[in-house]
């Protein structure tokens, strides 16, 4: 969504229209949950933390600063949320996959690399989660949200080479991760 169409519908928001943050909430909904999925490995509380952000977004939209992206400003109310729920719970659960693989082609061959795929973007997952939980967020940031690093410095208060040095921080344990060499 533009920043003018995001400027246009806070601004019905703040003038009263509750229902014009639905189409904030249907713009940004699934990468939230997304996120929160990827920070906690459990659907079910992805989906309350997602739903706490839009929330939280609604009641303090009055401190929203209009020069600012919307965009980074949820995502900056989700990490916190985020962070603060992975604090509570002391996180090291036991992650459940959140991956599907489809098998458009059902012959043998396609059967055991799809089944090879899965097996190794669970593993993958279950290692996201042993990372700690601030080189997790990076991560999950660049990789499966996509955001450039300098989207991600302004998520996390962060300059942009502490950004880019942590990532590659957070590759490194993964990759060892992977490899069966913990660090």
């Amino acid at each position: 969504m533009d920043k003018q169409k995001e400027q246009d519908i806070i601004g019905r928001v703040r003038r009263g229209d509750r229902t014009a943050f639905a189409t904030l909430i249907d713009a940004y909904g699934k990468p939230i949950y997304n996120l929160a999925l990827r920070m906690t490995g459990q659907p079910a509380d992805a989906e309350d933390l997602a739903q706490e952000t839009f929330l939280r977004a609604f009641r303090q939209l009055h401190r929203f600063d209009s020069n600012r992206s919307f965009f980074t400003w949820l995502y900056t109310i989700s990490l916190n949320l985020i962070r603060s729920h992975l604090k509570k719970i002391g996180h090291h659960q036991q992650v459940d996959s959140v991956h599907a693989t489809g098998n458009p082609d059902y012959t043998q061959e396609t059967l055991d690399e799809n089944a090879l795929l899965k097996d190794r973007l669970e593993e993958l997952d279950h290692q996201l989660q042993a990372l700690s939980a601030d080189l997790r967020e990076l991560l999950v940031l660049r990789f499966y949200q996509d955001l450039p690093f300098d989207t991600i410095a302004e998520i996390t208060g962060l300059s942009e080479s502490a950004v880019k040095m942590r990532v590659y921080r957070g590759l490194e344990k993964l990759k060892n991760l992977m490899n069966g060499s913990e660090l």
